[in-house]
């Protein structure tokens, strides 16, 4: 029997409040439906626990799923091969150097993939918001060619990942490495990495429904924003862990 969940329409007003997550009926976490990517409309999905991820023949959706795949930065640790690639210092990282580029390398297709849900609106959507100050990316480098990265949106202290790509091994996994360590160097309580995957399993990821999720991310949204580009301030961090 096929069941009917009332998905609501968004409001045309960038302003206008999001459904509640916790009234969803829906298994898969999908609240509402319509709107637009305006930088306004984003951030308040954001405050509220809820992301954009659609195909490009299709409304925009917006999801609030659970389980919820987090990482906790200060309780994190890089498992024994991610730590042992970390200590060989393969690769050079920086932050917000390089946005555009990580977030192009995340929209291409992946192996035996021949679209993205990175459509060009969603491109257009982050590269607007991180000239605004709330989108970053770690970028992760072989000597000057770009090889790993991943970005996000920065509200408080909470991080929401959004993507991230990989051209050589261990690239990706060296960038979300360096992004916890610096979230919890600057205090962060948490990084969110939406639906879990065995890759993010092997990695440590936790695993919150979405009330735990909601209660977690309250006293970080509550903080100042972290606003600007975080290039000097990731430079400071390097010089400050460096033994």
């Amino acid at each position: 029997m096929r069941h009917r969940y009332p998905i609501p329409r968004l409001p045309d007003n960038p302003a206008g409040a999001f459904p509640d997550p916790a009234h969803s009926q829906h298994p898969e976490g999908l609240i509402a439906w319509g709107g637009d990517l305006a930088p306004e409309r984003l951030l308040n999905a954001y405050r509220a626990g809820i992301f954009p991820w659609f195909e490009d023949d299709s409304p925009i959706l917006w999801w609030s799923p659970q389980p919820r795949a987090v990482f906790f930065p200060g309780q994190w640790q890089p498992p024994r091969r991610l730590a042992r690639t970390l200590r060989q210092q393969r690769f050079a990282t920086t932050m917000d150097s390089a946005f555009l580029e990580v977030l192009a390398g995340c929209a291409a297709p992946r192996a035996g993939q021949t679209g993205t849900w990175i459509t060009d609106s969603m491109q257009q959507a982050y590269g607007q918001l991180n000239q605004l100050g709330h989108a970053h990316s770690v970028e992760v480098w072989n000597e000057d060619v770009l090889v790993g990265g991943v970005y996000g949106v920065s509200i408080g202290k909470v991080f929401f990942a959004e993507s991230k790509f990989h051209r050589q091994r261990d690239a990706s996994k060296v960038a979300l490495a360096q992004l916890l360590a610096a979230l919890e160097h600057w205090g962060f309580v948490l990084a969110d990495c939406q639906l879990w995957n065995p890759h993010l399993e092997r990695l440590g990821v936790s695993l919150l429904s979405r009330p735990q999720f909601i209660h977690a991310i309250e006293a970080g949204l509550g903080q100042p924003d972290q606003i600007g580009p975080w290039t000097e301030r990731y430079r400071q961090f390097l010089g400050k862990s460096a033994p």
